[in-house]
């Protein structure tokens, strides 16, 4: 083969799972002052208030987790991603297929697969990727079509634009819970019940009405997710990994594997 492809499929479930309750939050929401105390305000306008606050967010740090239909393990992302589409941290593939560290700055990106990553490739290819990596990063440009879609886990601009333009359509059951605590702030809870799925945001109640944290349960198939947002607007970290701590993917040894 002609070097590695460190792809995995990178699915929009966090992304649908925000617009399960952002969608719809504009329809007849009625006018509300931006000095309106956001537990005041009707669900629809707590969600659209929300949804634009996450629109405008330049950066975030992204938590998720995602139990599939099948019950297999979950597979996690946990970033600090911006608009520019730099980020940095781990994607989790898994169970035995193992997690990835990922940094990203500009079109360059490094991954570092762990040892189950490559235990779980093709055994011949995979021991000699992980002989020549020896613990080091991978880099290579985020056009290569080897790490492409690994690099396009940071997008946030485009997870943002897929909440905005959604968020005209209407669907299911929309309705507002008592203002409560999540992690000691003060939050107003929202839940949206569409085709047997329930999902509740959790919108901060104090400040910018960022959503805080999104559960979703249920549904056909039944898949059970969670994503949390924190850190906005906060600046991706700038460091990369070193030259002594990288191969370049087009390196000879790597492309005769």
């Amino acid at each position: 083969m002609t070097g590695p492809h460190i792809g995995m499929r990178v699915t929009a479930w966090a992304a649908t799972v925000a617009l399960g309750l952002t969608s719809g939050a504009v329809i007849g929401a009625g006018t509300a002052l931006a000095d309106d105390p956001i537990d005041k305000l009707s669900a629809r306008q707590i969600a659209d208030r929300s949804s634009d606050a996450l629109r405008d967010a330049h950066s975030m740090h992204l938590s998720t987790r995602s139990t599939p239909a099948d019950g297999s393990a979950p597979t996690t992302l946990d970033l600090i991603v911006d608009r520019a589409g730099n980020c940095t941290g781990s994607l989790g593939l898994g169970g035995k297929h193992g997690s990835v560290r990922i940094v990203k700055r500009g079109d360059t990106v490094w991954v570092k697969p762990d040892a189950q990553f490559w235990k779980s490739r093709d055994s011949r290819v995979g021991s000699a990727l992980a002989s020549i990596l020896a613990g080091r990063y991978m880099k290579g440009s985020a056009s290569d079509p080897r790490l492409s879609n690994l690099a396009s886990a940071c997008d946030l601009a485009t997870f943002q634009k897929v909440v905005s333009d959604n968020a005209k359509t209407d669907k299911g059951t929309l309705t507002k819970g008592r203002k409560t605590t999540l992690a000691g702030a003060p939050v107003v809870p929202l839940v949206r019940t569409w085709h047997g799925q329930k999902v509740t945001m959790y919108v901060a109640a104090t400040g910018k009405p960022y959503p805080l944290r999104i559960d979703a349960t249920g549904g056909s198939p039944k898949a059970d997710a969670t994503v949390g947002f924190s850190a906005f607007d906060k600046p991706v970290p700038t460091t990369t990994p070193p030259p002594d701590q990288t191969v370049d993917i087009n390196a000879q040894e790597i492309q005769a594997t």
